[in-house]
């Protein structure tokens, strides 16, 4: 037990993780659930395990397969998104993905190389996931594959929070590569946020402290994950109407929401729809911070009013 917040950071599905554990909270315990929440995710849902759900059933040639309750989940969080996003997020993207050169860890994602020859075009669409929660199954068409990164990494920190914050009876904040969840009593004013380009920037970088007190806070952004091929820039934000790196004024979007899973996607979204985002997100009632690529920032839904410029 200790009177200070706890801060232990780890490698954790392809990025890092940070789990914060508020006074007198029992650490050991928040810090086993978070990795124990990590394991089973990753397990289920990566797709560059050999060993995992989800590439058996990519690589299942339409078959129906049996999933564990974990994967199902993670694909009803996926095609929750497709479905609020109308599409924007789609978890059949994953051949795209692919074909573009993310086909690893990015660690291992060469960061420039020769021209790209292949063949893109639209996502095949979310409607084709059949998922049956009764049976246990999942099937998608032969020659589909599945991509969770949009909805899988930001659920987990939602799921990691809450089973960390009722393991350490206390306030937990949980961060995986930026996108943040929080549960259990907030500090007093809040869980102060860095929002940045680069999740593992420090306080000085240039961006906005939020406090957050409950949901999570998720950012996306054509800056971080950024490779070149044959002199192009791509990046991992796949528009699913094209199959090609999402272009448009964006560099990074963050958004507030009552889940991380749910900010995740609609930042995701942003990005994507470009001009459009947002009056979208203010449609929708969610608070954003859109960056624009020269600098200029954008805020709707009551996003808090930047202090002093940064």
């Amino acid at each position: 037990m200790t009177a200070v917040d706890v801060r232990v950071e780890f490698p954790a599905l392809g990025t890092t993780a940070v789990v914060v554990v508020g006074p007198d909270g029992d650490a050991d315990a928040a810090i086993a659930a978070v990795r124990a929440q990590v394991a089973a995710v990753d397990a289920a849902c990566s797709r560059f395990r050999d060993d995992s759900e989800l590439t058996r059933i990519n690589t299942a040639g339409g078959a129906v397969c049996t999933a564990s309750p974990v994967l199902l989940d993670a694909l009803a969080v996926a095609l929750r998104a497709a479905r609020i996003t109308d599409g924007l997020v789609d978890p059949t993207i994953g051949t795209a993905m692919r074909v573009l050169g993310y086909d690893r860890d990015f660690a291992s994602v060469a960061a420039d190389g020769p021209p790209l020859r292949v063949t893109v075009g639209p996502a095949p669409g979310w409607t084709l996931v059949r998922i049956d929660r009764a049976a246990g199954t999942v099937q998608i068409p032969a020659g589909v594959t599945l991509d969770l990164g949009a909805t899988a990494k930001a659920w987990c920190a939602d799921i990691a929070a809450a089973s960390a914050a009722a393991a350490a009876r206390a306030g937990v904040l949980v961060s995986l590569g930026g996108d943040v969840a929080v549960a259990g009593p907030p500090p007093a004013g809040g869980w102060r946020v860095r929002v940045t380009e680069h999740h593992w920037a420090g306080d000085d970088a240039p961006g906005q402290t939020v406090a957050v007190t409950n949901g999570g806070v998720a950012t996306s952004g054509t800056t971080a994950r950024r490779w070149r091929r044959g002199g192009r820039q791509l990046h991992h934000v796949v528009d699913p109407a094209t199959g090609w790196s999402a272009a448009g004024p964006w560099c990074t979007v963050s958004v507030a929401a009552t889940s991380c899973a749910d900010a995740n996607a609609a930042s995701t979204a942003a990005v994507i729809l470009g001009e459009g985002a947002p009056a979208w997100l203010e449609g929708l009632g969610l608070a954003a911070r859109l960056v624009r690529v020269d600098g200029a920032v954008v805020t709707t839904g009551g996003w808090p009013v930047e202090e002093s410029p940064s």
